[in-house]
């Protein structure tokens, strides 16, 4: 029967500092990809805040123009600029 091997004290403690690091890495790794889902779902919201505020912008727009006819405004002053 051959002899026993036994690693030596730093040995194993170099061993679990690896171990220790690479489960720290996946832990801050699975963070990482929660926040990135989290940023996702708001971007998400954000284009459907962007896409309701252009429709609102669009119905105001043909409301304003139904009533108005073509033109400007100022919005400084409220008046109504036909256009040419």
């Amino acid at each position: 029967m051959s002899e026993k091997k036994v690693l030596s004290q730093e040995e194993i403690s170099e061993l679990k500092e690896l171990q220790t690091t690479f489960k720290n890495l996946t832990e801050v790794s699975g963070v990482v990809e929660m926040q990135n889902y989290n940023i996702q779902i708001k971007k998400e919201q954000l284009k459907s805040s962007l896409q309701e505020l252009q429709r609102k912008e669009s119905d105001l727009a043909k409301k304003l123009e139904d009533k108005y006819g073509q033109g400007s405004i100022s919005l400084e002053t409220g008046e109504f600029l036909p256009s040419k």
